[in-house]
């Protein structure tokens, strides 16, 4: 996020709150004998019957593209989502598969004259980009009523620029989750941990009974930045964790330093990674979830670090949620565990009358039903109904979430410009991939770092 930034990031400085919320909830996560599936663990099943609450126009013979960087479930689920508003209106939907940056992508998709109808952008700092290069329009009456009805104000002034809403933010995450594979834990003898000295604790049991305690998706930078960021908010504070995402601080802060040092503890044992750090960078994000919950009790790895929407690859392999997978909050690193959101706004490209009914159905407890009832998503819309959750894990989450209200971190490297922090092969995400490469280097790291922020920001 850049120093001096408008409204709408500004705003996504919130104190964390939240914290002890999500913690209770993270707590309950593991509720024995909680189901993965609709049938499990008494888990109600999400309605038959999906809720009608907003007003679509006739659509007949008008087509739309949405793009999106999602994939593998994450793409069919939202599909779904789709087809159900395709229903509605008679309009056609087609699913435009979006690459990393994606603001890069739509430029060239803009430059050639076609660009989608509207895009799920992953960063507020993407949002703003779209805005200032005049590609967003703003959401019309329709959906800002529905975003005024249905959202905190906390995740209405996120999609805002200058004032102005531009964003339906249709998906959240919590991002400061740990899950693992409880065969493994069972038979190592360990126990979930509250603290950063705790988790090295059960990684050292977990990698003494035989199983590689962590799997990271390495060659997914985006994971390596949530890493830090946990680590950094809970050690450093809110006040710092702001200050060094607007960049009013820099990266050769000596916090950064010292959460590097703290990040080296894992990420500096070879033997504790999977395929170790040069297998790290080999492994996508998918894979070092499936990875975790595949080959019985011998895994490739005992745990694996990601947000609630793990719980999408999860249900790729044959583990069910709660009993053969479970999750505890991001231990503390400092006086308390962090709480790091997440979340992809809908923005539209291409203003139209079918446009904007997408955008205002996006926006609506409608379909966020759908998507709930699939399984690995999580909606900030608060008149979405918990039972609309497919199990007791998810419940708790959405719960806590949206108990919150406005007290959340947002994901610091989606606040930064794109090129800092949301680009494959520069900035904060190669520097961290050579970090975990190298985790003696924090010196050249944090001067790496600092280097490319200072670009990016314009410093």
């Amino acid at each position: 996020m850049r120093t001096g930034s408008t409204t709408g990031t500004i705003r996504t400085r919130r104190t964390v709150r939240a914290a002890a919320a999500v913690a209770a909830a993270g707590l309950a996560l593991t509720l024995s004998g909680c189901g993965g599936d609709d049938d499990g663990g008494g888990a109600e099943t999400a309605p038959d019957e999906k809720p009608v609450t907003v007003d679509l126009p006739k659509l007949d013979g008008e087509t739309l593209e949405i793009a999106a960087v999602w994939t593998g479930a994450e793409q069919k689920n939202f599909k779904q989502v789709l087809a159900e508003f395709e229903k509605r209106t008679g309009a056609k939907v087609t699913f435009v598969p979006a690459q990393d940056p994606i603001i890069n992508f739509l430029g060239s998709k803009i430059a050639g004259g076609k660009p989608p109808d509207l895009a799920l952008l992953p960063q507020p700092g993407a949002v703003k980009q779209a805005v200032e290069k005049g590609w967003a329009k703003p959401l019309g009456a329709e959906a800002a009523k529905e975003l005024a009805e249905n959202y905190s104000p906390g995740w209405q002034d996120i999609g805002k620029v200058d004032g102005k809403s531009y964003g339906v933010y249709y998906k959240a995450a919590n991002k400061s989750l740990i899950w693992y594979n409880n065969q493994v834990f069972e038979n190592a003898g360990a126990a979930e941990p509250k603290t950063w000295d705790e988790l090295l604790t059960a990684a050292r049991t977990v990698y003494d009974s035989g199983v590689t305690p962590f799997s990271i998706g390495g060659a997914d930078g985006w994971t390596l930045t949530d890493w830090f960021e946990n680590v950094y908010l809970s050690q450093a504070g809110p006040e710092k964790y702001d200050q060094l995402a607007a960049h009013e601080i820099k990266w050769t802060d000596p916090s950064v330093k010292e959460a590097l040092t703290t990040l080296a503890e894992i990420w500096g044992k070879q033997d504790y990674l999977a395929g170790g750090a040069e297998g790290a960078l080999q492994t996508e994000f998918p894979a070092s979830v499936t990875q975790t919950f595949t080959g019985g009790d011998q895994p490739k790895a005992g745990m694996v670090y990601e947000g609630d929407f793990v719980q999408v690859n999860i249900g790729e392999t044959e583990a069910e949620v709660g009993t053969d997978a479970k999750v505890f909050p991001f231990p503390a690193v400092g006086d308390s565990a962090p709480v790091v959101s997440g979340g992809d706004a809908a923005v539209i490209l291409n203003d139209s009358k079918a446009a904007q009914a997408l955008a205002t159905f996006l926006a609506s407890p409608d379909a966020a039903t759908v998507h709930a009832g699939l399984g690995g998503y999580l909606s900030p819309n608060k008149a979405v109904e918990m039972s609309a959750y497919p199990n007791d894990v998810q419940r708790e989450m959405a719960k806590a979430l949206i108990e919150a209200g406005d007290d959340f971190r947002f994901d610091m490297s989606d606040q930064a410009p794109q090129a800092f922090g949301g680009t494959p092969g520069k900035g904060e995400w190669k520097a961290l991939q050579d970090f975990l490469t190298d985790p003696k280097d924090i010196a050249g790291t944090q001067a790496k770092l600092e280097a490319d922020a200072a670009a990016a920001y314009g410093d």
